[in-house]
């Protein structure tokens, strides 16, 4: 068994992978966050609104993936929590937040000092045959027999055009989690969103609670929203055999599950063999996908809350949301504000937008190649780790290892989440992660041996 885990990043991913080595009787760990506030939270479950809701029904939302109902048996448990204990429910983020938390804290409890907290920012991990020395940002190190990167999303690069040092910090908001967006704006003000999926419908909703009554625009190349769940669904039972390798013929098939039974349930019954069938296709045919098909995959795949999808359908009603198809060709300061140019969808012709306020909302990234982050940035530099093929995130083998700049794999060195989509593309959700989280625990723990419904 190994000695000590350093778990860098107490977001989702950290925070399940440190509760499963606990669980699993596996060996002491030091569990470390930059943001003391968003331990067991992260950015996503940090929201603080009761209008953010979860993406999907509580009943999927269990941290354990050999115990499907304990968030739903947590929620029943809270005498008048927000969001109710109905498994069908959709429930504010900052719930799960704070079940996240009670998790962690009960798992803590139950096991003493077995878990350490460590709000410090990572910049540096050395790793040879002896551990791991983990470098502080204020000249500490922590030692470790092994390191796990769990440090979640990327910020939002700057799309294409778009250069932030050149335009106003107060104008351009290159973090949409890092501002207020309507702070200081009025009726008459035009805010752009960069980006019309899940990202711009979060900050379209903190617009709509903050009473902002000036004109939202929201921009993407296809103009595409996320769709919505429908209440009332029964399960799906997802398919167990491999689907067709090849892309077309994979969207005839989905075509035709789609005009039969619903275009949700054709989804849904990819769900279990999504990551086998990624796993399967060579990186041209992935490069293709996420080419041509990601966008639409992502709208029908991440969907929104009935509630949430009736207030941005009221917005766009109320001409307060105005959702546009087009490509940005610049942006630059003029006045007090900036002028965006852009190009509509199918057209030549250029137009301008005259905006208070733009927000990129592209979403989060994975590409090491422009990352800002000193400890990624640093960790790729040297070459102990790599960009994977397609630039999602961090290339790692099957056992959650990195792979070197060199094709070497770091024993000591792990990467658990958003970041290893390359190798994995479905693991960006919570039934995703808590499986992967739960997986690499039972490996350091040397626990393999136990078991699970394999969700």
């Amino acid at each position: 068994m190994t000695d000590r885990i350093a778990i860098v990043g107490a977001g989702l991913s950290g925070t399940l992978l440190a509760i499963n080595l606990l669980r699993f009787d596996g060996p002491p760990a030091v569990l470390i966050e930059r943001q003391a506030a968003q331990v067991a939270r992260g950015v996503a479950y940090s929201a603080t609104h009761p209008d953010q809701l979860l993406n999907v029904r509580a009943a999927g939302m269990s941290a354990f993936p050999d115990d499907p109902d304990h968030f739903v048996r947590w929620l029943a448990a809270q005498a008048g929590a927000a969001g109710g204990g109905s498994g069908t429910s959709f429930v504010p983020r900052a719930t799960y937040g704070a079940y996240l938390a009670d998790a962690l804290a009960e798992v803590r409890e139950a096991r003493p000092g077995r878990l350490d907290l460590v709000d410090a920012d990572v910049r540096d991990v050395a790793a040879d045959g002896e551990g791991a020395r983990l470098a502080l940002a204020d000249g500490g190190a922590i030692e470790a027999d092994a390191v796990v990167l769990a440090t979640g999303n990327l910020r939002p690069h700057a799309p294409p055009g778009i250069d932030p040092a050149t335009l106003p910090a107060d104008r351009y908001i290159d973090d949409p989690w890092a501002a207020e967006p309507a702070a200081g704006l009025g009726p008459a003000d035009t805010i752009v969103l960069l980006g019309t999926g899940l990202t711009a419908v979060d900050v379209a909703l903190e617009l709509d609670a903050a009473g902002f009554a000036g004109r939202v625009v929201a921009l993407s190349r296809r103009g595409l929203v996320p769709r919505r769940h429908r209440d009332g669904l029964p399960p799906v039972a997802g398919d167990t055999d491999t689907p067709p390798l090849v892309l077309s013929a994979l969207v005839r098939k989905v075509r035709a599950r789609a005009a039969a039974d619903g275009w949700r349930a054709a989804v849904d019954r990819l769900r279990p063999v999504t990551q086998r069938l990624w796993s399967a296709l060579d990186p041209a045919t992935r490069a293709r996908f996420l080419r041509h098909l990601r966008p639409y995959w992502d709208v029908h795949r991440h969907r929104l809350a009935p509630a949430v999808a009736d207030r941005i359908d009221a917005m766009i009603a109320g001409g307060r949301l105005h959702v546009v198809a087009g490509k940005v060709t610049g942006i630059a300061a003029a006045g007090a504000g900036l002028t965006l140019s852009w190009r509509p969808r199918g057209s030549e012709a250029a137009e301008a937008i005259a905006a208070a306020r733009v927000v990129n909302c592209t979403g989060p990234q994975g590409d090491l190649t422009r990352t800002d982050d000193p400890l990624l940035a640093t960790l790729h530099a040297r070459g102990s780790i790599r960009p994977d093929p397609l630039r999602l995130g961090i290339e790692v083998d099957a056992q959650s290892r990195v792979v070197r700049r060199d094709g070497s794999i770091d024993d000591r060195l792990h990467c658990i989440g958003p970041m290893t989509r390359g190798g994995l593309w479905e693991v960006v959700a919570v039934p995703d992660i808590r499986r992967q989280a739960w997986d690499l625990a039972r490996r350091l723990s040397h626990s393999q041996w136990v078991g699970g419904e394999g969700l």
